[in-house]
């Protein structure tokens, strides 16, 4: 009966992730890992893994969605390049 949960939850999680954009997944991704390495690092100093959990939580998800718009940035200026030279234009130096 547990494996079964198991399987219907671990199923549920992966589909409701199908549907998201790249920035939601990077935040997302961002506070999981964060949420993680509070708790762990906070539980290691004998803390309040709670808390450590919600404060990497937040400082990951800033991560991840800054992450995400730095990912951002660097595409449209690949993007740029790439449409420059198939026009035979100049690339624009980045501002």
């Amino acid at each position: 009966m547990k494996k079964i949960i198991a399987i219907t939850a671990a199923t549920l999680a992966i589909a409701g992730c199908s549907n998201m954009s790249n920035t939601e997944q990077r935040t997302l991704s961002g506070a999981g890992i964060g949420a993680a390495a509070g708790a762990v690092g906070t539980a290691i100093f004998h803390g309040n893994p709670i808390w450590g959990a919600v404060g990497g939580a937040a400082v990951g998800a800033a991560s991840g969605y800054v992450y995400d718009a730095y990912k951002k940035e660097q595409a449209s200026q690949y993007n740029s390049g790439y449409n420059a030279g198939k026009n035979n234009q100049p690339a624009k130096a980045p501002q």
